[in-house]
Formats: structure tokens, C-alpha cells, sequence
């Protein structure tokens, strides 16, 4: 089953398998540890709510380390827009999964 990551807008952007995070084409970006988000080089992103990555303002949860590349997932396909769920009071960060 697929785990689909949405932004604030209520796209798709992502999706989770086990620890690791996708974008919608397969790719690894990002990883889980408890709801902690981290990108897969290991650095912190943000929090885990829902089906949407989060700024909590919680601290710096340091450096997990690279995992490895777990490979591609494969396209998912998409699930449609699933509509805006408002403003939560935090910012999404999926985003900087992909920043480089």
C-alpha cells in the first residue's frame, strides 16, 4: 500500500514506503524516523503529521546519516487533488526534500 505525502493545496507530492520517502517518480528523497523527516543525506527537514511534512519550530534534530540509496519505487500514479485542509499553522517543507 502507498502512503501518499500531500502539500498544504491538497496535491500530491510524494509518497512514504516503510522509512524511506519518495517523489511521485520513484525517486528516494527523504527518510523517517519516528515522525522526525529527514533528508536521505541525513539532515533534519521536519515533522511528520498526517500525510503532510511539517515546520513544528521543535530544534534541530541533528544529522541521522545516509542510509544508502534504497532505489526507485516506481511511479505510483496519482491520486488526485484531495482537496485543501487550511492552514495548520505551520509551514509544509516537503519541498526542501528536493532541494539539492
Amino acid at each position: 500500500m502507498t502512503d501518499y505525502l500531500y502539500e498544504q493545496a491538497g496535491n500530491a507530492v510524494g509518497f512514504r514506503r516503510g522509512r524511506f520517502i519518495y517523489d511521485m517518480h520513484g525517486n528516494a528523497v527523504g527518510q523517517i524516523k519516528g515522525t522526525h523527516v529527514h533528508r536521505l543525506s541525513g539532515s533534519y527537514v521536519g515533522e511528520l503529521e498526517g500525510d503532510m511534512v511539517l515546520n513544528k519550530h521543535l530544534g534541530k534534530f541533528g544529522n541521522i546519516g545516509n542510509p544508502g540509496n534504497p532505489g526507485n519505487a516506481g511511479n505510483p500514479g496519482n491520486p488526485g487533488n484531495r482537496g485543501n485542509r487550511g492552514y495548520s499553522g505551520y509551514p509544509d517543507v516537503f519541498h526542501k526534500l528536493l532541494d539539492k
